[in-house]
């Protein structure tokens, strides 16, 4: 697996990314300086593994672009980066990736890992009934480069385009420039959860089980900054998770198998997200922000 998200360094590099991978099971994981230490002591096993593996995909994210990076401290339940640095982490399936731009133009920046695709069931989850024309009745996802014009998106595709819009929607709103703003249904690095947790529909139902991933309550690798509810929405006012969920997004289809992610709150707040296949699994990401457009023509 991790030979395949590896593969996708050169699609990152040619739209000016650098991809940073880190695993729970490398030898000798340490905080890389007393903020980290510091946070990581609170946390079960399980997350402090999962929160020092983000912590060495986004100092090796930030390398790939010739930024240097020490301990990535936290404020509240967000990574504060130095200065001129910022990077999107995402985690799945005990596998920590995260995304850089070079120091330059203040640019939108998420990403999003699903190594466990989800189930068409989950759409209602994700969906509202003016997104639902967009599925297909795939159970995989195109390979990254094949996807053909006016084809359908599974619901693994659509929820990893939208989780990393959020980050990058919600960090450029707050001002974080972190990539990992929270929001509502992916809130700062998301992870997938364990098995069997509680999970919150849109409208209360509870789901329960693996295969419904980190839909719901999704859990963040940050410590018990994965603790439910979660908490910052777009505009910087602390909420309850169940304030909000991915359906306050609206994806569409663009150019050359991209998609357009809007706030529907805010249509001309917008990001061009590319969504490629690793393994049965996928890996959204950020690539800048989308152009305008006539907001009433955007909602329909």
């Amino acid at each position: 697996m991790i030979g395949e998200v590896s593969a996708l360094r050169p699609l990152l590099a040619a739209a000016g990314l650098g991809l940073g991978i880190a695993t729970v099971r490398e030898p000798g994981p340490r905080p890389a300086g007393p903020a980290e230490a510091a946070a990581a002591a609170s946390m079960p096993a399980r997350r402090r593994l999962e929160f020092l593996a983000g912590r060495r995909a986004a100092r090796r994210a930030l390398r790939a672009v010739g930024l240097d990076c020490g301990e990535i401290p936290r404020s509240g339940r967000l990574p504060v980066f130095p200065p001129g640095r910022t990077a999107s982490i995402s985690h799945s399936a005990g596998i920590a990736v995260a995304v850089a731009r070079a120091a330059g133009p203040d640019l939108p920046l998420g990403c999003d890992l699903e190594l466990r695709p989800l189930p068409r069931a989950a759409a209602r989850l994700v969906l509202r009934e003016d997104e639902e024309e967009l599925l297909d009745d795939r159970d995989e996802p195109f390979r990254a480069g094949s996807r053909p014009t006016g084809a359908g998106w599974t619901v693994t595709e659509l929820f990893s385009a939208k989780e990393a819009a959020w980050k990058a929607l919600a960090s450029t709103s707050t001002g974080t420039g972190t990539g990992t703003g929270t929001g509502p249904a992916c809130l700062g690095e998301a992870l997938d959860a364990p098995n069997g947790d509680r999970r919150d529909g849109p409208n209360g139902d509870r789901l329960n089980g693996p295969e419904y991933g980190r839909l719901g309550e999704a859990q963040d690798p940050d410590a018990t900054e994965s603790q439910i509810p979660r908490e910052e929405g777009p505009q910087g006012l602390r909420h309850a998770r169940s304030a909000g969920s991915l359906r306050d997004l609206r994806v569409g289809p663009a150019e050359d198998g991209m998609c357009v992610v809007r706030l529907r709150a805010d249509p001309a707040r917008a990001v061009r997200v590319r969504v490629v296949r690793v393994r049965t699994g996928v890996f959204g990401y950020v690539l800048g922000p989308s152009p305008s457009l006539d907001t009433s023509a955007a909602l329909g």
